[in-house]
């Protein structure tokens, strides 16, 4: 069956995250949505993904639409929208008009889109959250869907915000956790290590999905509140171990994979200078190859990282991330370093992915 993936504002990363959780797959791709075919699974799945909106079933192809029953609410009053990755969307909204009145439904489409900002520097419209729609429909080339799940923006932030301890400056987002965790490889009862727990985001989420962690952080205040965090989400202690330690130095028992976001130094209110924007990614550089190093044997599969990309006058400067892994036995995985960052960010980030050097 063919599905639609509504994919976020940094498609390459999306992109790069559903390979990850399908494998190799083939798909065709318009804006920031692509159509691919793949066996079916459950929907719920969107839950796990950090770089999908929605996700959509093909229906037909357009030609096929009008003799199609698309709506099977008992409801006869219903609003709708359609998501537009077409040329041929004007002709499906005329079409869906003439057959909702055959069918004597008092259906009214909804154009409520918004603009989001791509990573690229591109616009695409997406539906903007705060109006109510029944039914959401796309057009994608030659086919016509209905989207049948949409991430829950609102639990996620709320459950975010509830939780005994945040730090807003300094802390990765559930979205880009939820990324990172698919691109380790990790799957469920297996053991991912997060090198720079902090408060425990990754871990959170890692837990949310029954991947048993480790988290290891040399800031006790960091480790206190990851602690409190977990035990708010009511996670089974013998799921998780948090450990007061430098990651350079610390001992851990065998795990799956790892990710991480390490602390990038001070938060920036204006550009730095070359000569300092280099000193931190040379520190930088030089942290990871020491912790990697201290862990590798103990880390089955995948490294996933974020590294500081900083803005100078001139230029964002990244990480040189060949020697990193030249220094480590490892290799960059194919598509990375892929950047995330808003472009009036001082600092962004690059996500990286190393795997096993096998000689």
């Amino acid at each position: 069956m063919k599905y639609l993936f509504i994919l976020g504002r940094n498609i390459e990363l999306s992109l790069e995250e559903l390979k990850s959780v399908f494998g190799k797959f083939e798909f065709e791709k318009c804006k920031n949505a692509i159509v691919a075919e793949l066996e079916y699974f459950d929907k719920s799945i969107l839950n796990k993904l950090g770089g999908t909106i929605a996700i959509g079933e093909v229906i037909c192809k357009i030609n096929e639409l009008e003799k199609k029953q698309i709506y099977f609410e008992e409801k006869n009053n219903f609003t709708y929208c359609i998501w537009d990755f077409s040329q041929h969307t004007n002709l499906v909204s005329e079409i869906l008009k003439k057959k909702f009145r055959k069918e004597k439904l008092k259906a009214s489409e909804k154009n409520i889109y918004e603009e989001m900002n791509l990573q690229d520097g591109g616009k695409v419209n997406v539906l903007n959250s705060k109006r109510k729609i029944n039914e959401e429909y796309f057009v994608f080339e030659d086919f016509f869907g209905k989207v049948v799940k949409t991430t829950d923006y609102k639990s996620i932030e709320k459950r975010d915000m509830k939780k005994p301890h945040r730090r807003e400056s300094l802390s990765i987002s559930p979205r880009l956790a939820k990324i990172m965790i698919n691109l380790s490889g990790a799957k469920k009862h297996e053991t991912l290590l997060d090198a720079f727990c902090g408060i425990g985001v990754i871990l959170q989420e890692a837990l949310l999905r029954n991947i048993k962690v480790i988290g290891i952080d040399k800031d006790k205040n960091a480790i206190s509140q990851a602690k409190e965090n977990l035990e708010w989400f009511k996670f089974e202690k013998q799921d998780y171990k948090l450990i007061y330690s430098d990651s350079a130095k610390a001992k851990i028992k065998k795990v799956h994979a790892m990710a991480s976001e390490s602390d990038f130094g001070k938060i920036l209110k204006k550009i730095p200078t070359t000569e300092y924007a280099q000193k931190t990614i040379d520190n930088f550089e030089d942290l990871m190859i020491k912790v990697i190093n201290n862990l590798k044997n103990n880390i089955k599969g995948r490294i996933v990282f974020t590294a500081p990309k900083i803005k100078t006058i001139k230029k964002r400067l990244s990480c040189d991330f060949e020697k990193i892994a030249n220094k480590t036995d490892y290799k960059i995985m194919q598509g990375f370093p892929i950047p995330e960052f808003r472009k009036n960010k001082i600092i962004g980030r690059d996500v990286i992915v190393l795997i096993k050097n096998f000689k």
